[in-house]
């Protein structure tokens, strides 16, 4: 039985992907699910993040062995996550069955204006040097079209208890960013079968550049109209859904 590994991005831990295991688990009946925080994040705040994407890969599958997971494995990573999963696909390919990538972007497939959108250059000041309220509120109004319309006050609540229980350092904020901005992808596509999912809505990375990912590759994409980047928060019963007819239908 495979196990599906589900990885988050950049300063974000496990317990961020909320609700969505349990619907996850509900559509795809997957059996083995594990959640993988990064160094510098979650309950690993307290070690030094790694400057390098291919630094994470062999972290994460230490981690992995540690808990008794055996290959292969199938991801589902958002982001950050989604680079670590590719790079996952370019050095053990044998360990990897299935991908599903969300709102990511990848060099040098993707122009930096698209991987970070411009207008967000400035709000990084804020999340290297203000309050734990501050970060966490600017990164909900930035990753969720939700935050328009609902009341996701007790999801603000929860991040912010999150990161004042595990707190993120500006130095491993850095590592985590420098290790994203100098990942380069292969050439080539991966030789593991990929879903690409992305909102269209995305204020944080622009949606051309999974859809450049998917011509590059000739792999499957599918678009949400209304989501944005954290597009398991607003609306992981789609993300379950997609996945669950791409692998089993």
């Amino acid at each position: 039985m495979s196990t599906w590994v589900l990885m988050r991005g950049l300063m974000r831990e496990s317990r961020h992907w909320g609700e969505f295991t349990g619907i996850f688990q509900n559509a795809t009946g997957a059996q083995h699910l594990v959640t993988l925080d990064f160094p510098g994040n979650g309950c690993l705040h307290a070690q030094t993040s790694a400057c390098s994407v291919k630094e994470m890969v062999n972290y994460a599958r230490s981690q992995l062995r540690q808990l008794g997971y055996a290959p292969p494995y199938r991801m589902l990573a958002l982001s950050m996550g989604a680079m670590v999963a590719v790079a996952w696909s370019e050095l053990y390919p044998e360990e990897l069955e299935k991908m599903v990538l969300i709102n990511t972007s990848l060099a040098p497939y993707n122009p930096f204006y698209h991987r970070l959108r411009p207008q967000n250059y400035l709000a990084l000041t804020l999340l290297l040097y203000g309050s734990a309220t501050q970060r966490e509120n600017l990164i909900l109004k930035l990753t969720s079209t939700r935050s328009r319309t609902d009341n996701l006050r007790p999801i603000l609540d929860q991040w912010i208890a999150y990161a004042e229980e595990y707190p993120i350092t500006r130095a491993n904020i850095l590592r985590q960013l420098k290790a994203a901005a100098i990942y380069r992808a292969a050439p080539n596509m991966p030789h593991v079968p990929v879903l690409l999912l992305a909102g269209q809505q995305d204020q944080l990375v622009n949606v051309k550049c999974s859809i450049a990912i998917a011509r590059h590759w000739g792999c499957t994409i599918r678009l949400h109209p209304t989501a944005g980047h954290d597009l398991t928060l607003d609306d992981g019963v789609w993300v379950a859904q997609k996945v669950e007819e791409w692998c089993y239908t």
